[in-house]
């Protein structure tokens, strides 16, 4: 069989490398040809490595899920342990084969096959022409797509990709926000809402997490645009909170302070929705159209520079109030002398403020004091002239 031949290569791979036995969980030692007709993995990992400790768990889940579909495989750890004690702790929390401690050995297989960082999990191949190779690292494809990622090739990649971009220019709530067993979202209480009711909705997809301080900043600014939008156009606007929190306990408390609905934090399509779009830091907002497709608009900057006036926050609309807040500026004075304060009062843009006059709340255009904290609506300031 021509996939039993190429593993036979892949054996001939370490022969050439100088391997010579392989170690069994258990501790037995077992020769280079227990590992024909399986596909093959290199692993390399330490105990000391922080990430390999992480990664590890998520790799051993993978490679007991793969065995149990009676995938074909196998997966040989080798060490970059100090010593021979920290190698057989790590490898104990291990279910496949390693090679034995030997820190010469490790050091020409770190450079055969271009080691520069651990954790690394290494495809061993056969080339078209059928000579002897490998591919790259795929300890990030495996930590982004997880199972789904079998059997962790370059081509295999290329097809997930392909899917992820199907599901985020699709346009589609269901496949983008559900699962096949889930159909709907969750309110704070619990309530399951069916995702087809947010057809025709303007959403916003609110990446964040109860740790990050920046989060619990934007979440206030989101729900007073949240719940402005309520009332002035009730049933147009729904927020999906998919959180990146580090447990269900911080998730509840994020979801405490929020009054709109999220996914369920045991959904693996949170860790989807992060991939798909790419989030790279957090707080994140991305504004979905009455359409389901995403629209370019920088959703946390709309919304904390302009709050419910953007709404549908469109570039379009964006860009609209932003014209008309210039030229609103460009009709006012830059400074003005006010008869309730002994400074000078300069023109300047705030995204919010008391106005001390009036006490009620303010954004944008404001003169205020640079030596005190004094702050004037506009309009307070033209009705005391």
């Amino acid at each position: 069989m021509k996939g039993e031949e190429e593993v036979r290569k892949h054996v001939k791979i370490l022969q050439l490398a100088g391997v010579e036995s392989l170690l069994s969980n258990g501790g037995k030692e077992l020769p280079l040809s227990s590992i024909e007709g399986k596909m093959t993995w290199l692993f390399f990992s330490a105990h000391w490595c922080r990430p390999c400790r992480n990664f590890t768990p998520k790799l051993v889940q993978i490679y007991t899920m793969l065995r149990n579909t009676n995938k074909n495989i196998e997966i040989i750890f080798i060490s970059l342990d100090h010593d021979e004690a920290s190698f057989l702790d790590h490898f104990k929390s291990m279910p496949w084969l390693a090679l034995p401690f030997n820190t010469s050995l490790r050091r020409k297989l770190c450079s055969h096959f271009g080691i520069e960082h651990i954790p690394a999990l290494i495809p061993l191949s056969v080339t078209p022409s059928g000579g002897l190779g490998f591919e790259d690292d795929v300890v990030k494809l495996v930590e982004e797509y997880g199972v789904d990622a079998y059997p962790f090739s370059a081509n295999r990649r290329g097809e997930l990709e392909a899917m992820d971009d199907a599901r985020r220019q699709g346009g589609k709530l269901q496949e983008l926000l559900g699962c096949k067993d889930r159909d709907f979202v969750i309110s704070a209480d619990g309530i399951k809402i069916s995702i087809a009711d947010l057809t025709g909705k303007i959403v916003g997809l609110y990446f964040g997490a109860h740790w990050c301080p920046p989060c619990r900043t934007f979440t206030k600014k989101l729900v007073e645009v949240y719940n402005e939008l309520k009332i002035l156009r009730p049933g147009s606007f729904e927020v999906i909170f998919i959180s990146i929190d580090r447990s269900k306990e911080e998730f509840q408390a994020s979801l405490s302070a929020m009054p709109w609905l999220a996914i369920p934090y045991s959904d693996t399509a949170r860790q989807e929705l992060t991939r798909i779009f790419a989030i790279k830091g957090i707080p994140a907002l991305l504004i979905l159209g009455m359409d389901g497709k995403v629209l370019k608009t920088d959703g946390r900057r709309a919304i904390s520079a302009y709050g419910a006036t953007a709404f549908p926050f469109t570039e379009s609309r964006v860009s609209e109030v932003d014209e008309a807040l210039r030229k609103e500026g460009d009709k006012l004075p830059r400074r003005v002398n006010d008869p309730r304060h002994s400074h000078e009062l300069e023109l300047d843009m705030a995204k919010a403020y008391v106005c001390d006059e009036c006490l009620q709340k303010g954004r944008h255009w404001v003169f205020s004091c640079k030596q005190c904290n004094f702050d004037l609506h506009p309009s307070c300031v033209e009705e005391s002239k």
